[in-house]
């Protein structure tokens, strides 16, 4: 199956603490079905501290699961479900349910 939501797309949380909030994904962990996304649900974390990195507590983003998010729908900038189709040269692409407009470039 292929995955409706990639790396580098802009999504909103629609689900959990940080519902509302938007980001770029950042990484996708398809196994999981978890994805992270910039600036969102941040966990703090106790670093140790190595030669090239100070130690210290630290902020880093933990996973979402991708129920919680919805793809920004490109031309109205609000949530929309994400559907496949197949242009006239063949290829199959990503496109925003609620507009019709084209994700995949």
């Amino acid at each position: 199956m292929a995955a409706k939501i990639k790396k580098n797309d802009r999504v909103i949380v629609i689900a959990g603490k940080d519902k509302g909030k938007t980001g770029e994904v950042i990484e996708v962990f398809p196994e999981a079905n978890r994805v992270k996304v910039r600036g969102v649900n941040l966990v703090k974390k106790h670093q140790r501290q190595t030669p090239m990195q100070q130690g210290g507590i630290v902020e880093i983003e933990a996973a979402l699961h991708v129920s919680n998010v919805a793809h920004i729908d490109p031309k109205t900038n609000k949530p929309t479900r994400v559907g496949f189709k197949t242009l006239e040269d063949g290829r199959k692409v990503r496109f925003a349910k609620a507009s019709g407009e084209v994700i995949d470039r």
